[in-house]
């Protein structure tokens, strides 16, 4: 199958803007996008007679409506619909199987509700075997799409960031001509604080070790590839807190997550849990060894 970047349609306003924020992706990965539409109660599709009812008439129209507006944006892209008389949750991750990501919309409620996603997005970032991404609605603007704003930022542990988030951060930037900031967070132990703050030589230690880390992390993917530009930031509170704050106005938040082994239940680390409750750009979670 052609490579593609799909993106689930529901009809909802968060949804369409996965689809646009998806339709910009493949374009830049010169990629086809397929919008997905899944519904267990879809009608097979037998030969009808011209007075029949079309029972798929209102999943048609979602689909080919999306369809028809990101072909007027991205001229050039090549956009497939796709109906599928199945449950939802199990469609997403099936197509995700044999796709570059998938793309989803993201219920991004306020903190006094403090909840991001819905029932089937959740189990979909934690089970899909490659990269999903959570797009927010946002306001519908009328001519060509800006170009996005910001960095790509990613962020990383010192040990076992895994080589598929770094390989996945690094191509978006490449693709989107945008910079890359590599975001490592470490809390500082107790035996650093004091009652006037922290101790300097211990928090100096940390700052450098772990810039040390991170440029032996980054230091293959600047060679793969040279035109990406890099910046690090080490910041001495916790991993998740970190994340969130270096992300404010990032084109993207990359964050990873252990596959999912044989047996063991799919979960969420606390830093992807932190990016999707609260970060308010697009967050692309992806599943590592």
């Amino acid at each position: 199958m052609q490579p593609v970047v799909t993106v689930g349609l529901d009809g909802s306003p968060e949804s369409l803007s996965a689809a646009r924020w998806a339709a910009d992706e493949a374009e830049k990965r010169k990629l086809t996008l397929r919008l997905l539409h899944a519904w267990p109660l879809l009608a097979p599709e037998p030969a009808r007679t011209p007075g029949e009812v079309d029972q798929n008439y209102w999943a048609k129209r979602l689909v080919h409506t999306a369809q028809a507006e990101l072909q007027t944006r991205h001229p050039g892209l090549t956009v497939v619909g796709s109906l599928v008389a199945e449950d939802a949750q199990e469609a997403l991750l099936r197509a995700a199987s044999d796709s570059e990501m998938l793309v989803l919309g993201s219920r991004g409620l306020e903190s006094v509700e403090s909840y991001f996603m819905g029932d089937i997005s959740m189990p979909v970032v934690a089970r899909a075997e490659r990269p999903v991404v959570l797009v927010r609605a946002e306001p519908v603007k009328e001519g060509p799409p800006p170009a996005p704003a910001g960095a790509v930022v990613v962020a990383l542990k010192l040990r076992d960031s895994g080589e598929e988030l770094l390989d996945f951060a690094f191509h978006t930037a490449a693709a989107r001509n945008v910079p890359l900031l590599a975001v490592h967070g470490r809390s500082v132990p107790l035996h650093a604080r004091t009652p006037w703050g922290t101790d300097h030589e211990i928090t100096e230690e940390m700052s450098k070790d772990a810039r040390a880390g991170l440029s032996r992390a980054l230091q293959p993917w600047h060679e793969k590839y040279p035109l990406v530009e890099v910046d690090h930031s080490i910041r001495l509170a916790s991993p998740a807190k970190a994340v969130v704050q270096a992300a404010e106005g990032a084109a993207l938040l990359v964050v990873g997550r252990r596959a999912h082994r044989h047996g063991a239940a799919p979960h969420l680390g606390p830093v992807a849990h932190a990016a999707l409750h609260h970060g308010r750009c697009p967050v692309a979670v992806v599943p590592h060894d």
